[in-house]
């Protein structure tokens, strides 16, 4: 997986009226949603959608295009095509979806609105006629076929149960025994008090006219003509992603008999594995389409709830150690505003130590121009200074670059260092250094972390030296870095993006240090270092 996958809150795999309303709530919450979709909905061959009041007779493709472009109007982001694989990523809470183009994404939760496979009985005609002349749902279609000859093919025992239903839109019903067991005396009665007409034998083809149902074929030579036929299908959730997420099926059962099988899920759609939900006929076999959409929303609702607990318990372990606050929309500060608040919080963030990443790679080298990136309180431009560097010193935050200014007074090297206030993200450093140091420039918010190492790389003279460093994973005593990309050094290099024979790579390695938690607790974490010298022409 490439450290700069594209990350969204929500990724949903499924763009039917499940998967859209997930979407549709998510992006009103101001939720960054990644809906994947095949186009291929359950519904397609119908050409209306019914019982949704409002939409009434609505053309399911044109319902579904009304959906997307109000998903979009909130921000949300679709992919065509469909999803090879997920799984979760270590550490919890995170997934790696791969499409089947082969694009990344990581997602904090996941939203299976993947529906259902209709499987029908093996009877020649069935297939094309399906979603039009034959069909499964009295409440879907029985309106439509009201008054007309319809016939019900039995294939199990809640054949009586389903033709009685269908007696409902029309007064000339005929039940086809087919494959089911012959029903029972009391049955009998039922069906002939509704005036059912029952025929034994197993149905052998359909008769098609003109692409429309023209009869059923009972064995050899019985045609009974019928122009509409209800099949009750086995409904089969689609299970080809729940492996990799550890996810199983149940049967669903009627009357003891096995109708389809479903992803199990509490009221809201949580299902048993920690991030994951679903909902739709994926698992509610018989939901219509206003109940699919229904599902999404409560599940999009649930989901919101699962990451505000999330942010908020990242936030005030945040704040517990010094971080910055929450702006005005609930959401954690970003770039200056997110530094300028934390340096504001404390006299002094950092130890006034320069790196030891810093001190180790650079002792040997002879001085020249530097860059330090991301310099903060400024130890590491002073500690450079105090050596003979010339230094151009960079940071976001006005507050820090005060403090620094301070420190390099008092160190007596003020004359040595520029001082400059930028956002790294929007614009960079002229001119080439000797050395370019970026060390641990980890920021939450927009900034693109492997853009701006690209332009450090650029900014090297011939023969001169970049130095990485940076985190590995998050500290041991926090829930996580959500917004963060910690990428591993092997990664860092790829990034850069280096021409061959142009460069060096001198380091790129893990390795361990000793930090001391908010507590007073002292915990090792993992950091990285990635040290590339320019070959000199």
């Amino acid at each position: 997986m490439s450290a700069y996958a594209d990350r969204y809150d929500v990724v949903v795999i499924g763009g039917g009226a499940a998967g859209l309303g997930g979407a549709l709530t998510l992006a009103r919450a101001r939720r960054s949603v990644l809906v994947v979709d095949g186009g291929e909905p359950r519904n397609a061959p119908a050409e209306a959608v019914h019982g949704y009041p409002g939409r009434e007779g609505t053309p399911p493709a044109e319902l579904l295009a009304a959906a997307r472009a109000e998903v979009a109007g909130y921000g949300g982001a679709f992919a065509d095509g469909t999803v090879a694989s997920v799984k979760p990523l270590p550490g919890g809470g995170r997934f790696l979806v791969v499409r089947d183009d082969g694009t990344e994404v990581v997602a904090r939760r996941l939203l299976l609105a993947t529906g259902l496979v209709d499987e029908v009985p093996e009877v020649p005609g069935i297939d094309r006629l399906w979603g039009r002349d034959v069909l499964h749902c009295p409440y879907c279609h029985g309106w439509e076929v009201r008054g007309t000859p319809i016939g019900v093919l039995a294939t199990g025992p809640l054949a009586a149960h389903q033709a009685l239903l269908w007696r409902q839109w029309s007064d000339d019903v005929t039940l086809f025994l087919h494959t089911a067991p012959e029903p029972d005396d009391e049955t009998y009665e039922r069906l002939a008090a509704r005036g059912i007409a029952v025929v034994d034998g197993e149905v052998t083809a359909l008769e098609v006219v003109d692409g429309r149902l023209a009869g059923v074929r009972v064995g050899e030579d019985l045609v009974v003509p019928r122009t509409a036929l209800a099949v009750a299908p086995r409904f089969t959730a689609r299970y080809a992603l729940l492996d990799g997420l550890g996810l199983t099926t149940a049967e669903q059962t009627m009357a003891g008999h096995v109708v389809g099988s479903y992803v199990p899920s509490d009221p809201t759609g949580a299902t048993d594995v920690p991030g994951v939900w679903v909902a739709g006929n994926a698992t509610v076999l018989t939901e219509q389409v206003i109940g699919a959409a229904a599902a999404g929303v409560r599940a999009g609702a649930a989901i919101n709830a699962d990451l505000l607990t999330e942010d908020t318990d990242a936030a005030v372990m945040a704040y517990r150690s010094g971080g910055a606050p929450q702006g005005a929309q609930g959401e954690p500060l970003g770039g200056r505003d997110f530094w300028d608040a934390r340096y504001r919080r404390s006299e002094r963030i950092w130890s006034g130590d320069p790196n030891t990443e810093l001190v180790k790679e650079v002792a040997g080298l002879t001085p020249g121009r530097a860059l330090d990136l991301g310099c903060g309180e400024g130890a590491d431009a002073v500690w450079l200074a105090g050596r003979g560097w010339e230094v151009t010193a960079v940071d976001i935050s006005p507050v820090a670059l005060e403090r620094a200014r301070a420190h390099a007074v008092d160190a007596g090297v003020a004359d040595r260092i520029d001082w400059r206030t930028a956002d790294l993200g929007a614009g960079f450093p002229a001119g080439t250094f000797d050395l370019v140091s970026a060390q641990f420039l980890h920021s939450p918010g927009e900034m693109d972390r492997e853009k701006v190492l690209r332009s450090a790389a650029a900014a090297v003279a011939p023969g001169g030296v970049l130095l990485v460093a940076g985190h590995s994973g998050g500290a041991p005593w926090e829930p996580g870095h959500a917004d963060l990309v910690l990428p591993t050094p092997a990664e860092v290099v790829a990034s850069l993006r280096l021409p061959d024979g142009e460069w060096e790579v001198l380091r790129c390695e893990d390795h361990e240090r000793v930090q001391q938690a908010p507590d007073g607790t002292r915990m090792v974490r993992t950091d990285n270092t990635v040290k590339v010298r320019r070959v000199a022409k």
